[in-house]
């Protein structure tokens, strides 16, 4: 029980040294990938920038303990430090030391979330964000996020509160662009793109970054307008307990939650695909107490919430990662840098971080899955657009709600209007498919057989009924038996059961009888359960829809295909 709780404590004991110098390599890495990124997206937090570093490595150090995975890299996410950004804001009334202790306390409160959420096994909870639907919200919070850093390229004064208005605003100020600004932030975008596409594997945005510092010691670009981060303090956070009354509860817990759902999701995900590639297995429900873990040391550290990225932890991984000792290994090397470098960051302009920022959020928008759902599954990409453009018009905090009522929505609707069929005899068989989709099938004369695809529920009933009897009412011979093919029907509610037995009355006292075939023991046991029995007889596990046929046609003495 103690090492499911504490794997580190199962993986460190059985450490090879053949693995050090891969996770010495994935550390160091990580930490010149980090390194940038946590300063641009603490800034895009709406915090000093120091605080990325700060998330980056109380994070993994939080996570190390406790976590399955032995790839995943967790820190702040472009996704959640815009949530945090464009939430706290209105909260803090500009107190920047306020507007700490919120962040703070948002990781707290996320933290006890998760380990609500692992004590009461709610790993599944993921399963209810469709991809779909998460493509939709990561390509609006990408959009989101590029609205919030272009005026730090331009230099020109930043406004609005959604995408449009954050666009219409930097239009407004066009005549305020600074070109020396623009400049240094065009040359690094330029960087970062070519240099990714070019040495995807190399740290290009810490190069990027050290010769933009270089570039500002030796030129007058400063003289020019270039804005930098400034001093960044030098030394390790400060541990303590962040103090909120409970007034401000109601305001930060709809945002832990949404950070929650982000955190997670992102995280599981995430780890999975790694555990697959490489062959093992994580446990999801320990995964929830893991990034619990992290966002509460990260909370306690002056941090705000976190997750486990996809970028950093394909960073981590490509660097050859082994262990979850390659993330202590980073987090080592940015309290290195906490403690005796940060004077080298005073000069990096803010024009650098926005475009950081922006090449690592371009790979949220997934252009090509786009296309294609709109190609095959047109439903699934009008829900992807719901997602999106609620992000864009009401903000990265409704949209992660809206994401999920419309995940919940997008559900019910599938459940509610399930593809049911009439099913034919396939010639020269003795097997059952639909008649719409094999038209050559052989119709049983005097018998309907129809088969139910999904659950039926209290909710879905009315659908399925109705589209019983318009099936019912097109058939061209008179029926007299009627039969429910249930193998694909994984469940029945109370007003399910119920409506087989107005049903079977209903079918009675127009010469028909019902009869089902193929339910799962759990079904049966429901149905039983409501008597159905006493009306359509025993359900009988060897009974088939064949066996049902051949009973009929013995009872009308004649022979049916």
């Amino acid at each position: 029980m103690f090492k499911q709780i504490f794997p580190i404590f199962q993986w460190l004991p059985n450490y090879q040294l053949s693995w050090l110098k891969a996770d010495l390599v994935a550390g160091l890495t990580l930490a010149a990938y980090a390194i940038p990124v946590a300063l641009a997206y603490g800034s895009l937090a709406g915090l000093p920038s120091e605080v990325g570093l700060y998330c980056y490595m109380l994070g993994a150090i939080g996570y190390a303990f406790f976590g399955t995975s032995r790839q995943l890299a967790v820190g702040p996410t472009s996704a959640i430090s815009i949530l945090v950004g464009v939430s706290l804001a209105p909260l803090a009334n500009g107190d920047a030391e306020r507007y700490l202790i919120l962040a703070s306390s948002t990781a707290v409160l996320v933290a006890i979330i998760c380990l609500l959420a692992w004590l009461l096994k709610l790993s599944q909870i993921v399963n209810f964000i469709s991809e779909p639907i998460l493509n939709g919200f990561k390509a609006g919070a990408a959009l989101q996020i590029a609205s919030t850093q272009l005026p730090k390229l331009f230099g020109v004064p930043s406004g609005g509160s959604n995408f449009f208005s954050r666009i219409w605003d930097l239009l407004h100020h066009w005549q305020e662009i600074q070109p020396a600004t623009l400049l240094v932030g065009s040359l690094a975008l330029v960087l970062l793109v070519v240099g990714d596409r070019l040495w995807p594997s190399q740290p290009i945005s810490l190069l990027v970054v050290i010769l933009a510092i270089v570039a500002m010691g030796i030129t007058n670009l400063p003289e020019q307008g270039v804005k930098v981060v400034g001093e960044i303090p030098q030394g390790l956070p400060s541990f303590g307990m962040p103090y909120w009354s409970f007034s401000d509860l109601d305001s930060l817990l709809p945002l832990a939650l949404a950070c929650f759902l982000l955190s997670y999701i992102e995280g599981i995900s995430t780890a999975r695909s790694f555990a697959i590639k490489h062959n093992y297995r994580i446990n999801p429900e320990q995964e929830l107490l893991a990034i619990g873990a992290a966002n509460l040391v990260a909370g306690l550290g002056q941090g705000y919430p976190i997750a486990g990225g996809l970028s950093q932890s394909a960073v981590n991984e490509k660097a050859g990662a082994k262990t979850p000792l390659a993330i202590i290994i980073t987090a080592c090397v940015i309290a290195i840098v906490l403690l005796f470098f940060t004077g080298l960051f005073r000069n990096l302009p803010e024009a650098i971080l926005g475009a950081v920022v922006l090449v690592a959020v371009k790979g949220l928008i997934n252009i090509a899955e786009l296309r294609h759902l709109k190609k095959v599954a047109p439903l699934e990409f009008k829900v992807s657009l719901i997602a999106l453009f609620g992000v864009l018009c009401f903000g990265v905090l409704q949209g992660v709600l809206l994401a999920a009522i419309a995940s919940i929505l997008f559900l019910i609707y599938i459940i509610s209007h399930p593809s049911n069929a009439i099913l034919g005899r396939i010639p020269g068989s003795d097997q059952f498919s639909d008649i719409e989709r094999h038209p050559e099938n052989l119709i049983i004369p005097g018998v309907l057989i129809y088969r139910v695809n999904g659950p039926m529920l209290y909710f879905n009933i009315n659908t399925i009924e109705s589209d019983f009897f318009t099936q019912l009412s097109q058939q061209q011979e008179p029926v007299e038996l009627v039969i429910f093919e249930m193998g694909t029907c994984s469940g029945v509610d109370t007003p399910a059961a119920r409506w087989f037995k107005i049903l079977s009355q209903r079918l009675n006292q127009q010469g028909m009888t019902l009869k089902l075939v193929n339910a799962s023991g759990r079904v049966r046991d429901r149905l039983r359960a409501e008597d159905l029995e006493s009306l359509v007889g025993n359900f009988r596990r060897l009974d088939t829809i064949n066996s049902l046929i051949a009973e009929f046609s013995s009872q009308k003495h004649s022979d049916l295909p």
